[in-house]
């Protein structure tokens, strides 16, 4: 799995951070704040995956996600509000809950200590990144976003999103890599589709909240692992 790799890939929520389920949660205080109605959380990812997938081509895509609940709840606030609004809710969350995987702060360091580079490949925003960096203490008391990876490209640095393979095809270019050179580590369904369409082998690594997609997942990735654990072991 890592022989011969010179570069090792990590999404980020789902993936290093359990922080999918949290922005679950944000949606869901966000439609009840603005609509006064209750929402099913497995209800509220299925739309929002459907909908960030359908909006990818767009140049903001959690805009439009924003548009879609605004219509879909009755919201007053304009889409650009419903946005800002979003946002104040998860700053709790994102520095208080939101914490790191198990043991992924050790496989960081075992690549490290084998001279893999490392790089943060998000469809996050950088805003969240440097949040978690700065404010939450379940994250950077056991990595730095800063120090660990090479790279770090987010939402900001992309046309299109996962599962457009554009990120990962910048990460080949920045590091001047051949495909076979690199490997990715993902939870998603379109995370694992935006490494087959980049070429780059992929690992994905189980996530409950991508559960629901797990036999496709399994069936496009190159290896399956059901944690940081079982992916440690695989190490030389």
């Amino acid at each position: 799995m890592f022989q011969d790799k010179k570069l090792v890939c990590f999404d980020l929520d789902g993936t290093l951070i359990d922080s999918v389920g949290i922005w679950n949660q944000v949606d869901a205080a966000l439609i009840d704040e603005l609509s006064n109605r209750k929402v099913d959380l497995h209800e509220i990812q299925q739309q929002r995956d459907l909908q960030l997938t359908a909006m990818r081509h767009r140049p903001d895509p959690y805009l439009e996600y924003c548009g879609f609940l605004k219509e879909q709840y009755g919201f007053e606030p304009a889409k650009e509000e419903v946005k800002n609004r979003r946002y104040t809710i998860s700053r709790h969350f994102l520095d208080d809950i939101v914490e790191l995987k198990p043991r992924a702060d050790l496989l960081i360091q075992a690549l490290k200590q084998q001279q893999i580079s490392l790089a943060l490949t998000t469809t996050t925003s950088l805003f969240n990144v440097q949040r978690y960096q700065d404010n939450n203490r379940n994250i950077n008391s056991k990595i730095s976003f800063d120090e660990d990876f090479a790279l770090i490209l987010t939402r900001e640095n992309v046309q299109n999103i996962k599962p457009h393979p554009e990120v990962y095809l910048n990460v080949l270019q920045a590091f001047n890599l051949r495909p076979e050179e690199c490997l990715i580590i993902e939870d998603s369904l379109v995370g694992v589709e935006a490494a087959n369409h980049a070429d780059i082998e992929v690992v994905a690594i189980y996530d409950q909240h991508s559960a629901h997609e797990i036999d496709l997942i399994k069936a496009k990735a190159n290896y399956f692992v059901e944690d940081f654990a079982e992916l440690l072991s695989f190490l030389p």
